[in-house]
């Protein structure tokens, strides 16, 4: 019974020494076809055509002599090797990796990439990779049939990006196109592929961690107003009611937030901060001119949409979590019918905050809600200076997972 199988990483260039000697003494090869094609496969292998990674290891595990499985790029970064290793494989895994298809697809358009994002796209996975296309300005895509470029360009509607597709990456039929998202969804494009996706500046010069640098932000969450300058914030935006609004959202990686009533967009920029996609939506023209002032002051990318809620709101893609900062009760009912996690929202007055639960309520929502009271100090003489009250009301969807959507 085999016990052991050498996991072989191809790119496109010849095969290592190692690789060689592992790949003449196997008895049993798995891959794709274009690696069962390959002049080092032994004729008397057995040759797997590997589909379902966990069948394969099931039949390697069977297996009475040698196992090589043969992948594209580095196995170990989002390949074979995890489902390999797996308990109940029972399998000892070699690892002879090569350059990984990120790495290739970034050296062919010239360009750095410790900065940028990395995501795989699967039917499954395919929204929230491109609400991490929104959130950040580089971005890598590891696609697969049915979430490839053209899908991606399709759900970043109204969000300019450039895309730099690298196909079929190793072989002779290598092919890298530059292009606008708009135009990605006209194409038709050969598998497998890498898609890079660019939108606005660079996010640091000096890189010490791979992805977003956490130093290039300011420290702290739920910022005080000055930090957004010399414009106040509006009513229902100070920090200690945005901090618990935040808090109960938990916007995340992966997730589109809807800020509806922006305001002076302190929160939608706050979201942004932490690597959610973000939709800011306000009627008012200085509102939203204000929301983009905040969003290049913080260097994160918002999309802001003007209009009045609730009409705006039906075009807009399916969110994850909303924050509703204007528009009462009408607005939060119309949120609710499409299904978000977790909404919240606040109200002046008690009258107002039971209707909106009872409408959550409805809506098949658990409902909770707090009376906040804050009052801020003056330190040099211990005086009240400011004080405010509002009611928090949150609401979450009790049947519905965390798994992706």
């Amino acid at each position: 019974m085999a016990d052991r199988v050498t996991v072989i990483g191809w790119d496109g260039s010849p095969l290592t020494d190692a690789a060689r000697s592992a790949l003449g003494a196997a008895t049993l090869v798995a891959g794709a076809a274009h690696h069962l094609a390959l002049p080092e496969v032994p004729a008397g292998a057995e040759r797997i055509r590997l589909g379902s990674v966990s069948l394969a290891a099931r039949r390697i595990a069977a297996h009475r002599g040698t196992a090589v499985v043969l992948a594209d790029g580095d196995p170990g970064f989002f390949g074979v090797v995890r489902t390999l290793r797996a308990p109940e494989h029972g399998l000892e895994v070699e690892v002879v990796p090569a350059v990984s298809s990120v790495a290739q697809a970034f050296a062919r358009a010239g360009m750095p990439w410790d900065d940028a994002q990395i995501v795989v796209a699967q039917s499954r996975t395919l929204r929230r990779a491109v609400n991490v296309c929104r959130a950040h300005t580089k971005v890598a895509v590891l696609t697969s049939p049915g979430a490839g470029p053209a899908e991606l360009a399709l759900l970043l509607q109204g969000v300019h990006r450039t895309f730099v597709v690298c196909e079929e990456l190793g072989t002779d039929r290598e092919r890298v196109s530059v292009l606008t998202s708009d135009k990605a969804a006209d194409v038709t494009w050969r598998d497998p592929n890498v898609v890079i996706v660019i939108g606005g500046p660079a996010d640091r010069e000096h890189a010490w961690i791979a992805g977003r640098d956490p130093a290039a932000r300011p420290r702290g969450w739920a910022l005080p107003a000055s930090a957004y300058g010399h414009e106040p914030l509006g009513e229902g935006e100070n920090d200690r009611l945005r901090a618990a609004q935040l808090a109960r959202l938990g916007p995340r990686v992966g997730d589109l937030v809807w800020d509806i009533g922006c305001g002076s967009g302190a929160f939608a920029v706050e979201a942004a901060r932490f690597g959610a996609a973000v939709i800011a939506v306000d009627e008012d023209i200085e509102a939203c001119a204000r929301t983009d002032r905040a969003a290049r002051r913080f260097g994160v990318p918002l999309q802001i949409n003007r209009g009045s809620a609730p009409h705006v709101l039906e075009d807009l893609p399916e969110p994850d979590v909303v924050r509703v900062g204007g528009g009462g009760a009408a607005v939060v009912s119309a949120v609710a019918d499409r299904r978000p996690q977790r909404i919240v929202t606040h109200a002046a007055t008690r009258d107002e905050a039971e209707l909106i639960g009872r409408d959550l309520t409805e809506h098949g929502y658990a409902v909770e809600c707090a009376l906040l009271q804050t009052v801020e100090l003056d330190t040099r003489v211990w005086t009240e200076r400011e004080r405010a009250v509002a009611f928090l009301i949150c609401g979450e969807l009790e049947a519905r997972g965390e798994s992706p959507r």
